[in-house]
């Protein structure tokens, strides 16, 4: 099937730093700042919402890679921000440049691969699996 997707297509995403995305809540780590689970997290959902839209209904996306950096930290209370860039298209698989930052500058930064599924038929997969 063909997809009305286009290399550039990116979203922006935002969020404040609470006790529930610290790694000391994800458990992973022992220090009440901004969790890298968290900001993949945030990452993933920018990519995901780059594309949304444009597929057709009864499509959606699945992330199957990730490979970033977490380069500095970000304290409880601060805003971050992630925004994720199509940066290749294969078929269905997307491949995103992926950018986050906190108030004073970046924090993160890599790339993200997405699959897209036709939902159906990919959760029916999963219906008798316990």
């Amino acid at each position: 099937m063909e997809f009305n997707l286009s290399i550039g297509l990116s979203h922006l995403e935002t969020q404040r730093v609470t006790s529930n995305t610290t790694a000391l809540h994800y458990g992973s780590g022992l220090v009440d700042i901004f969790a890298t689970p968290a900001m993949i997290a945030l990452m993933e959902k920018a990519a995901l919402n780059a594309v949304r839209q444009k597929l057709p209904e009864g499509y959606n996306t699945v992330g199957t890679e990730i490979s970033v950096k977490h380069i500095k930290a970000t304290p409880k209370g601060m805003k971050v921000k992630s925004e994720a860039t199509l940066k290749e298209i294969n078929g269905n698989k997307l491949i995103f440049e992926v950018l986050a930052w906190d108030e004073e500058g970046e924090i993160g930064r890599g790339t993200h691969s997405r699959k897209i599924i036709e939902t159906e038929k990919f959760m029916s997969r999963f219906r008798n699996k316990k």
